[in-house]
């Protein structure tokens, strides 16, 4: 028998009205989101979770699939009190936030999609995303992603924000080894959602670093094209990590998309 793991929920912000729900990337907690949830409007709640295995949170029971971690945020929200909410995604927190818009439609009220795609893995990125999840099962440690920061800070940061890169393998070195296969291994699953921006009836902001060579301008292009009315916010001199690269920026895109959710 599978269950559905109890997620921590972080509260960032104290506030009213309609919540906004973070979700983080990979290999990553809700840390990634603090100077974000700091530059929002005053006023917002402000929520981020962490992911199975990630962060404080448990691995529970669930095969890895971005499904299972879609079902366990709203779970924990619900269990919050939270009823419907602005969710906010970046990377793999992308895939979870259109797979709970897909599964939990009553409870999304607006997307934000963030350095991220609707897409599914080609055969080489699965493969390598299974590689990964099992030189990382085997060693017990996170060696294997230890060099993702190279990766996912932008060109400029990597000369002007050089703290990041520190900061960075700080959190990945937090994360445990289970938490991170199982994430892998629920990524490389996944299927393509564009049909469900397609569908989705509320507002969507899609933000990407100007630098992002992960989930390129192209991959954001993409999501826009497929969502009717969504919003394009390109970060200057950002990467893969805008949101943490330049969080005032994101947080000026999820403010402005919670403004449009809650009239």
């Amino acid at each position: 028998m599978t269950t559905t793991p109890h997620l921590a929920l972080h509260t960032l912000r104290e506030g009213h009205g309609l919540p906004v729900l973070l979700v983080h990337g990979f290999p990553l907690d809700h840390r990634m989101w603090e100077d974000t949830a700091a530059a929002l409007p005053s006023g917002i709640t402000v929520l981020a979770v962490d992911l199975p295995g990630l962060g404080e949170s448990p691995l529970g029971g669930e095969p890895p699939s971005i499904e299972a971690a879609a079902d366990a945020v709203v779970v924990a929200a619900r269990a919050a009190g939270i009823e419907r909410a602005v969710v906010v995604g970046m990377s793999m927190g992308g895939y979870v936030a259109l797979a709970a818009a897909e599964r939990h439609a009553e409870f999304v009220v607006a997307l934000g999609l963030v350095d991220t795609k609707s897409t599914a893995d080609d055969d080489a990125a699965r493969a390598n995303r299974l590689r990964i999840a099992d030189a990382v099962s085997e060693s017990r440690t996170v060696d294997a992603v230890l060099g993702m920061p190279g990766a996912l800070l932008g060109a400029t940061s990597k000369v002007a924000r050089r703290g990041l890169t520190a900061r960075l393998e700080e959190w990945i070195r937090s994360q445990r080894p289970d938490g991170v296969a199982w994430a892998q291994r629920a990524m490389a699953a996944r299927p393509d959602r564009t049909e469900v921006l397609a569908r989705f009836a509320g507002p969507v902001a899609v933000v990407v670093g100007e630098e992002d060579t992960l989930t390129p301008i192209e991959a954001a292009e993409h999501l826009v094209a497929a969502a009717p009315g969504a919003t394009l916010v390109v970060v200057p001199a950002a990467g893969h990590m805008s949101a943490v690269e330049d969080a005032p920026a994101v947080a000026n895109a999820i403010g402005d998309l919670w403004a449009v959710a809650r009239d």
